[in-house]
């Protein structure tokens, strides 16, 4: 059982939980995810089933759409409803439409981003989240030092959908790594009114989207139809171009030989020189399976098998 299952995760569990009962419910213990949605969140989460879970590293860094409610005029320690509240309730006036687009154009774009202390990021080998529990135990502020480091993010484009007194409804589509809690608590901070994360739903993780999303009671209760659902690992990066491989070709790819491309622009120096990215590859036999994933090998117009599924 080979393959990628998008669920839809409803709010209380955890992306491992996830994992976990899907494990339970496949009777299949390799099973992994390409990127954490937190407990109270909810929406698109791709699991990768068997052998698909090498392709993680393919997943993990691909976009995300959310669709989030931002709360103003209080703040919280986790930057979402679930925290503590954090110095005193907005009391004035709320901002205008106008002030509010005012405050998102900073975010619109790339720029460092300050992840949650309650996050998974590490502090000096320890998870932060350890450490900001840890304070809101002992009643104590989170020192700077102890908070995780400002990581480059991109927001590709957050709308207004919505206000509604002091609920501003947004559209995000950004990078992997973007935290909307984070968003929620710097645009409280610039508005003045403090504000925190009422509620996330992901629309979106890459190419999977609700529409191909199960939701997760009901993949629980009909194993067969979680089963069935399961997408073959050759639809799991379509963004990546593709080369049929003949059946010597694919007797090398398994073996990790260096395969002849026939196009002279997939060579290590010039991908790099290109944009500075490794460009990969899908290998797929002649039944359109996925062999594996190769990377521009240094001679010109070959490829490098990077990871082999055999």
């Amino acid at each position: 059982m080979d393959g990628l299952l998008v669920v839809d995760k409803p709010p209380g569990p955890t992306s491992h939980d996830v994992v976990n009962r899907m494990r339970r419910v496949l009777g299949e213990r390799r099973i992994g995810h390409a990127g954490t949605l937190d407990p109270g969140a909810t929406g698109v989460l791709v699991l990768l089933v068997g052998r698909a879970t090498r392709l993680a590293r393919f997943l993990n860094g691909s976009d995300k759409t959310y669709d989030a409610v931002v709360r103003l005029g209080q703040r919280t320690d986790s930057g979402d409803a679930d925290g503590t509240p954090v110095g005193p309730p907005h009391t004035g006036f709320l901002p205008s439409p106008t002030d509010i687009e005012r405050a998102l154009e900073p975010f619109r774009g790339a720029f460092l981003q300050q992840p949650p202390a309650f996050s998974a990021k590490h502090v000096d080998g320890t998870r932060s989240h350890r450490i900001a529990r840890s304070a809101r135990r002992a009643g104590t502020a989170i020192a700077e030092q102890s908070r995780p480091d400002p990581v480059a993010v991109t927001a590709h484009d957050i709308t207004v959908l919505a206000i509604d007194g002091p609920d501003v409804s947004l559209r995000v589509a950004c990078s992997a790594g973007f935290y909307v809690r984070s968003l929620a608590d710097d645009l409280g901070e610039r508005l003045g009114t403090g504000a925190h994360l009422r509620s996330l739903r992901r629309t979106a993780s890459g190419d999977f989207g609700l529409d191909r999303a199960l939701p997760l009671d009901e993949v629980e209760r009909d194993p067969g139809r979680a089963a069935a659902a399961i997408l073959p690992m050759a639809d799991a990066i379509p963004g990546l171009p593709a080369v049929t491989l003949t059946p010597e070709g694919v007797r090398r790819a398994l073996q990790g030989r260096d395969l002849e491309a026939g196009r002279p622009d997939w060579s290590a120096k010039a991908s790099a020189e290109r944009d500075g990215r490794i460009h990969y590859v899908r290998l797929l036999d002649s039944a359109g399976e996925l062999i594996g994933i190769a990377e521009p090998a240094r001679v010109p117009g070959f490829l490098h098998p990077f990871v082999v599924l055999g």
